[in-house]
């Protein structure tokens, strides 16, 4: 299945035509600038008070903790991170074209 989503995220991504190794390398890379441009669009959403707990919560691994925080104070979260990540894939394709 791990083949398969690889597979996907670089389709998606427009790298498949890439040697194996090099599009691990990026689908990683882009992962972890997606998480955090998704993690910020997120952020925005919540008062200085409500990130000041957001962050303690992610310092302290709550998971249960962080997705209830969200669930309350920014209902559409998973929508956001979505269309963030979406924009990022944009991005992403935008600059290999360049």
């Amino acid at each position: 299945m791990q083949d398969e989503l690889s597979k996907q995220i670089a389709t998606d991504l427009g790298i498949s035509d890439l040697p194996v190794e090099k599009q691990q390398e990026l689908i990683a890379e882009f992962g972890q600038q997606a998480l955090q441009a998704a993690t910020a669009s997120v952020l925005e959403k919540l008062s200085e008070p409500l990130r000041e707990e957001f962050l303690k919560l992610s310092e302290a691994g709550d998971a249960e903790g962080l997705k209830k925080l969200l669930d309350k104070e920014v209902p559409d979260h998973d929508e956001i991170a979505k269309k963030t990540v979406a924009e990022e894939v944009e991005r992403f394709k935008s600059f290999g074209s360049e």
